[in-house]
């Protein structure tokens, strides 16, 4: 789940160990990735391009990866002249993609944009105030969701993490947290390279709803740096484009199922401590507010509550039983 609580740790004045920012007292370059591997999101794709290049803090570099798709290479190479248009140089999927354009990138900070998001013009210059304290690794911001055809009567907030946005329960301020969301999200490039960069065993492989190849990386930076801070800034906005498919109750269910399995391997990579520590602060406080609100919703006449509280219901059941196919999956390959 796109889950950013407050984290508590240290608060020494760098991080020991962490990769020092380049140009000390400079405000940093920031390289931005977008990856993409589908013909059919190319009207999406020229939008995210486009706001890159009109951010009010222009980008040092735009950088179009293309999963796998010579076809749609080709296509973009002849469109964003303006851009380093390549090819996935690794595994197919999102997280090998990514790790191209990190190979690529020249700036000293390095931002993702999803291929079917558009940021808004103050985008970068909101995350690159995160970027002025040397504890911060990483930074991101709010995710809004663009319903195309409308948002569903019976879609809760609390699960717009299933269309990769940012949900009730996330902090409304500038705040400290474990994991950013992948669609607004930026990183200091030696701190990626250090670490790596994203773990290709994890994570979106073209339409197939996986994730938490972020939230992997950012718990891998805090355990490698522990006085080092992700920040997650509401400022820094993006909006991100949710085709009508993605709401039906068939999407949700599946999107909740391959969560909770995504959850499973990130604990076996990271540790249950860590790689749980928000989902269960989420399923003890958020989510029973969630049920509350729709029920008093009900009670004052908008019956869709009664819905949304059933879907929180289900969605939980769903998510939980994935962890646990996960989890007896795992154990069934040793």
């Amino acid at each position: 789940m796109g889950k950013a609580t407050p984290v508590v740790g240290d608060r020494d004045p760098a991080p020991r160990g962490a990769p020092a920012p380049a140009h000390a007292g400079a405000e940093p370059r920031t390289s931005v990735i977008v990856c993409a591997f589908s013909d059919a999101r190319w009207d999406a794709l020229c939008a995210a391009v486009a706001s890159i290049d009109a951010q009010s803090h222009p980008a040092h570099q735009a950088i179009v990866v293309i999963d796998h798709n010579p076809g749609l290479l080709a296509r973009a190479r002849a469109r964003f002249t303006g851009a380093t248009v390549i090819e996935n140089s690794g595994r197919p999927g999102l997280s090998g993609a990514r790790n191209s354009g990190i190979k690529a990138a020249t700036g000293e900070v390095v931002a993702f944009l999803d291929d079917d998001a558009v940021a808004d013009p103050g985008w970068l210059e909101a995350l690159a105030r995160g970027f002025a304290d040397p504890r911060v690794l990483g930074a991101g911001g709010a995710v809004d969701p663009l319903w195309a055809a409308g948002r569903p009567a019976w879609f809760p907030a609390e699960f717009d993490w299933v269309v990769g946005c940012a949900h009730n329960g996330m902090p409304t301020g500038r705040a400290a947290v474990r994991n950013v969301i992948g669609a607004n999200m930026a990183f200091r490039a030696e701190a990626l390279r250090a670490l790596d960069g994203f773990r290709e065993g994890i994570g979106r492989v073209g339409a197939v709803p996986l994730g938490c190849e972020e939230t992997d990386l950012c718990i891998r930076a805090r355990q490698r740096w522990p006085s080092a801070e992700v920040l997650y800034d509401p400022a820094a906005r993006v909006e991100h484009l949710v085709p009508p498919d993605r709401g039906s109750l068939r999407y949700f269910l599946s999107r909740c199922r391959a969560e909770g399995r995504s959850k499973a391997l990130l604990a076996r990579f990271v540790g249950a401590a860590d790689g749980l520590s928000d989902e269960r602060a989420y399923t003890a406080r958020t989510l029973p507010r969630g049920v509350l609100r729709g029920l008093r919703d009900a009670l004052h006449g908008d019956l869709a509550g009664l819905r949304r509280a059933g879907a929180i219901v289900l969605g939980l059941a769903t998510t939980t039983l994935g962890y646990a196919s996960g989890r007896l999956a795992r154990e069934g390959h040793g």
